[in-house]
Parts: structure tokens; sequence; C-alpha cells
């Protein structure tokens, strides 16, 4: 009966924060409600429950995730052992109108979307189970997409998922999902065949093409926390027993033709493509001044050095080229959790390379800024978004929310890094300021979209304002059916809502 004790530290917390001074009665509620939500999951799944003090308190509330700014304290978190338990989970808290958050693989950014303070936090990290099938694979949301490599690596397979190793499962697919071969098979989100998902009242369901459609097709893109829980994804794989790798370095005065080529491979429209993608980035050395870029790209098969990187070879300064495997490639990029304090925005443009060379050019010029910001670490990242990759998406008879048209796209995207609280409003306000004004000068010029993606947005961006109105209004209806009472609207308001 120790949590009785710890319960009763929590209470008294939570309502000591309710003071009347401090918002009064709303926040009185609010600390009552998850009073109530921790007290019936110490009676419900005794065993699953964790509070602060506890022996693996920190490693589900700090440890777990991947951005400084992330780590808050839930009053309380639940770690279920099955779907059944999440849905125990859900129903209990959800019946006491208790805040929560739902952290997966904890590496999304947006502070709020996975963790939660004076809240109850769901942590999903045994659900982890991975099931290999002739051309699927089952996977459940504690994944990393460096296990799922790994598990289909002695099968010669390859799933569509995340790039860099620590990026979970649940996250990248529910909000779109940029892989290597997106060129080929589209996103993340086109090659789930099925989600298995928790409700907000607890009811379980499996959407699939024939089964909860609407939902299926909703949770393409939607994102993570405006539907359910997703407790499994069955993902379809593909044969990749080998892939041919580059690594490759640019000096500055190479980074307008860099940045020439990733347009270059956004144009790419062949009927029948090689599956080929890459991660761009500039990177800007704070106490040098100096800016280089870096490409890693990967292909299918073999081809060494892999020829669909012909444009940058040329002009590179360094390059490693390799045959491996998928999984063994992405075991050697590793993104530190708890290091950095991470700030992404970004706005889209038509792939042109004067266009993006002067971003580039403005986004270096305004880092002048915040140069004195302890830790600074600036990125400009390229993403790829090509016809054919969308194509995938347009002819599969289901379709995905993000209705963009077959044309090159560029996401052009600040990824910035620092190292104290002092400076998160800052550095938010620079981000912003700075994106917000290079979109408007690229809506003048007619070379703009309004599409943003989740995984590359600023917290204060709207990720549906970009979407057909059509497909925003589709959602909501499927929102309206799945979530009647908007639990995953009024208590788990963190991560980019449908409102």
């Amino acid at each position: 009966m120790g949590y009785l004790t710890q319960l009763g530290a929590i209470t008294t917390a939570l309502l000591a924060s309710a003071t009347p001074s401090s918002g009064a009665s709303a926040s009185s509620s609010t600390a009552k409600n998850v009073i109530c939500a921790c007290r019936k999951l110490s009676n419900v799944l005794p065993k699953d429950i964790i509070y602060p003090g506890s022996a693996n308190y920190t490693d589900e509330a700090t440890d777990s995730y991947w951005d400084k700014r992330a780590a808050l304290a839930p009053s309380c978190i639940v770690v279920p052992n099955s779907a059944d338990e999440v849905a125990t989970a859900v129903e209990a808290i959800s019946s006491c109108n208790a805040p929560f958050a739902v952290r997966g693989g904890g590496h999304m950014n947006v502070v709020g979307s996975n963790n939660i303070n004076n809240g109850v936090l769901i942590g999903l990290t045994k659900l982890n189970q991975v099931k290999v099938n002739a051309d699927t694979v089952e996977v459940g949301p504690a994944l990393t997409w460096y296990d799922v490599y790994a598990a289909l690596e002695p099968y010669g397979r390859v799933a569509i998922g995340g790039r860099l190793k620590t990026i979970g499962v649940p996250g990248l697919t529910l909000i779109g999902g940029y892989h290597y071969f997106n060129n080929k098979y589209g996103f993340a989100m086109d090659n789930v065949d099925s989600y298995d998902v928790v409700l907000g009242n607890g009811t379980q369901v499996t959407a699939t093409r024939s089964s909860h459609p609407d939902l299926f097709w909703a949770l393409k893109g939607g994102g993570g926390n405006n539907f359910g829980v997703v407790t499994k994804l069955v993902l379809r794989t593909y044969p990749a027993p080998q892939v041919s790798t580059t690594i490759q370095a640019f000096n500055e005065s190479a980074v307008p033709g860099f940045l020439a080529a990733v347009c270059d491979a956004a144009k790419l429209n062949s009927p029948d493509p090689i599956a080929a993608g890459m991660v761009a980035t500039v990177s800007y050395n704070v106490s040098s001044g100096v800016t280089s870029a870096s490409l890693l790209g990967v292909q299918e098969g073999v081809s060494n050095p892999p020829d669909q990187f012909a444009n940058f070879s040329s002009i590179s300064s360094f390059a490693i080229n390799n045959v491996t495997n998928m999984k063994d490639w992405a075991g050697q990029f590793e993104t530190p959790k708890q290091q950095f304090r991470i700030q992404f925005a970004h706005r889209t443009i038509k792939a042109d390379a004067a266009v993006l060379t002067s971003l580039y050019e403005s986004w270096k010029e305004s880092l002048s800024e915040v140069l004195d910001v302890e830790g600074l670490g600036p990125t400009f990242v390229a993403n790829v978004i090509s016809p054919t990759s969308v194509r995938v998406g347009n002819n599969n008879g289901v379709g995905n929310i993000w209705g963009l048209p077959e044309e090159p796209l560029i996401i052009w995207q600040f990824s910035t890094s620092w190292s104290l609280a002092r400076d998160d409003r800052r550095m938010q306000n620079w981000a912003r300021t700075v994106v917000e004004r290079l979109h408007a000068q690229n809506k003048r010029k007619g070379v703009a979209s309004e599409y943003i993606y989740m995984g590359d947005a600023g917290d204060w961006q709207d990720a549906f304002a970009g979407m057909p109105k059509k497909n925003v209004a589709r959602l909501k209806r499927v929102q309206a059916a799945y979530d009647p009472e908007r639990v995953f609207t009024r208590l788990s308001t963190g991560g980019f809502k449908l409102t």
C-alpha cells in the first residue's frame, strides 16, 4: 500500500498548486480529477503505476525523451503491459476527466505532445512486440525504427520508416513519415495495413481498408493524439537485402550547388523510380562562422558509389560509399536523448534552387541575432517531396490526409539546439519571426506552398491549415464519430490538434 503515501503527497502538491491566486476553481477541479485518475489507476492496474520518487519515474518521465524540454513532471505514470491494459487506463483517466499524455518513442519535440505536467502519462514502454510475416511486420508503439530494421534484416526486407536510429515508430507513422525510399513506396503512412486503436471510452477497434475505413484514412497523417491510442501497427515490407549508401561532405562554397542537387532530386518523376533518398543538411559552426553541408544517402540494391547521388558526388569534398543493410546503416546515426533543447520550424516551397539558396543565405544572416545563446547549434534542413512519392498515396485507393499535388516540393526547416531553459522563448520567437517573414516573401513570389509537416513544424504552427479544406472537414467528422466525448481534444491537449 506504499502508493497511498505517494498519492497523499501528490494530492497535497496538486491542491497547493490550485490556490485562489493561481487560477482558483478550474485548477482545483483539474487537480481533483488527476487525483481521481491516479487513485483509480492504482486500484485497477496496481503493478503498472509509477509515482514521483519511484525507481522508474525518471526513466519514464525524463530519460525516454529526445528533447530536454519534453522532460516534464506527470503526477503519476501508468505503463500498461497490453492493449487491454491501455484500454483500462484510458477508461479510468477519461472517467475522471483528468488531463493526460501518451508517449510512444518520445522523439516528438513539440512540448506537451507526449508528456505532461500535473497530469497522467501513459507510457507505452512495454508494448514492444514485433512479429515478422511474409510481406508485413506487426509492431508495437514502443519500438524505434532501428528495432524494426533489426527484426527485418535476417529476412532481407525493409519497412518504410524513420531515417535515424532512435526515432519512434508511432509518432513518425501517424504524422506521415519520411524514409529514404519515399520516392518509390510513398510515405510511412501509405504503408500501414492496419492500426489497433484504443478509443477515448476504452473501446478497442482495428482500422483497415475494409474495417473502420474512415478512421484508417484519418490516421494516415492526422497525428497521433486526435483519435485514440495506437497499440499496434501492421506495416508493409519490401525486399532490400542490401542498400548502397553514401556519406558526403561539402565546403561552404559548394552549398549552392548542394541545394540545387536537392531540388533536382525533388524533380525526378520516373514512372518506375529506383528507391533512393537522403538527409540533406547545412550546419553553421558558431566558433568559426563557417557553414558546411552534409548528405546521408541510401539507394536500393548494389551500386558503389550509389548512382542516384551523382549530382552530389561531383561537387562533394569528401565521400564514404558502402554497400550494407538498413539495420547497420541506421545503427550508425544515434540521436542522443536528453542532450539538447531542440526547436523545429519549417515552411514549404516549390522546388527552386535559387529560392532555396536565398532561404539558406537568409537563415545564415539571421543567426547573428542569436549567436550569444549558449550551446547554439543551428542547422538548415531540406527535405524532398517528389511527384512519385505523392503519387503512391493518390493511387492506392485510400489516400492520405495531406492531399498534396504531384509536384516537386522542398520542406525548408530550421533545426536549432541550445543549452539553457532561459533561452527557450527567445529561440522560439526568433525561429517564428524569421520563418514566417521568409514564407511571406515566398508567397509574394508565388513559390510558396502552405503544406506543413507535423514532424518538422514549430509548436505554434497550424499543421492542418495547409491541408485541403475538404480533408480537414472529413477529419473532424471522423473525430466526432470515434471520440464523441472529445477525450483526445479536452484531456489530451498537446501536439497538433484538430479544433
